[in-house]
């Protein structure tokens, strides 16, 4: 295979790339998902046991120690437990695979000495992975808002939708920063940072509307407001979605994917050099 093509920029490579590789993909993400559960007993059933733990946990820290009540809610800890995790959800999916992709390529020098081997894919492969335990969060918040409420707003169905922007954006960040943690790897330490800080200045533990208009503006700056935003007004409160804020971060999305995608293609020839 011609080295160039395989460094392409253009967009299209990368569709080919996938398209060609979507075996391998699927293959690599359902790997990456096995070993994460290898040798213990429960297997796969960690993956469902750790967001139940998780919202239990959440829930009486914030709701019965904190007293914490949702602004605009009934003031119950099984509203606020959902409303919480809903927030929870995007959250994870983002911080995921951020924080495994400094070390993306690292992990993987094996695959940096081959030559055909497509390097492009494997954030996608990491936010599959990713993505498998969103879904897995999804069915706990499902079953316990059906348990506790019935059937879910119609909304739900437009989750996936809602998620498209914020994957991509994922994705934009993740090929930058495997890409930067090859070259330096302070990466990973200033993104282990980075990531709490994000949680809580994302509107993740409360509502954007309850803070003042000063500081509204500079949590809309996190990468995942809009999303947790929307996932709580689809999911639970039963707002439509704001077409046109959905279609700003979509561009934005995938402008940054594309650049995210562009560094890393024309930083990739010095992996093997580095590595």
């Amino acid at each position: 295979m011609n080295p160039h093509a395989v460094r392409s920029t253009s967009p299209i490579t990368l569709f080919r790339s996938i398209k060609t590789n979507r075996g391998l993909i699927y293959s690599l993400i359902k790997r990456d998902i096995a070993g994460r559960y290898s040798g213990s007993v429960l297997g796969l059933m960690w993956s469902f046991f750790n967001p139940v733990l998780m919202l239990a946990v959440y829930t009486f820290v914030f709701s019965v120690v904190f007293k914490a009540r949702w602004v605009g809610g009934s003031g119950s800890k099984t509203e606020f437990a959902l409303v919480l995790f809903a927030g929870l959800m995007v959250f994870n999916l983002f911080s995921e695979c951020i924080n495994r992709a400094p070390s993306l390529i690292l992990s993987n020098v094996n695959y940096v000495k081959k030559v055909i081997f497509p390097l492009e894919i494997l954030p996608l492969v990491t936010l599959g992975s990713a993505l498998f335990h969103l879904l897995i969060n999804f069915i706990v918040w499902l079953v316990f808002y059906v348990i506790f409420y019935g059937l879910p707003h119609v909304g739900v169905l437009l989750f996936p939708l809602v998620l498209l922007p914020l994957a991509l954006m994922t994705l934009g960040v993740t090929w930058f920063v495997a890409s930067l943690g090859v070259y330096l790897r302070d990466v990973a330490q200033v993104i282990s940072t980075l990531v709490p800080v994000l949680m809580f200045l994302s509107p993740v533990f409360y509502p954007l509307k309850s803070l003042p208009e000063r500081f509204q503006a500079v949590v809309q700056i996190s990468p995942i407001t809009v999303a947790v935003e929307q996932t709580r007004g689809l999911m639970y409160w039963g707002e439509s979605l704001d077409w046109r804020l959905w279609a700003l971060y979509l561009t934005v999305s995938c402008a940054i994917a594309w650049f995210g995608f562009v560094w890393f293609q024309k930083t990739r020839k010095g992996f093997a050099d580095v590595l």
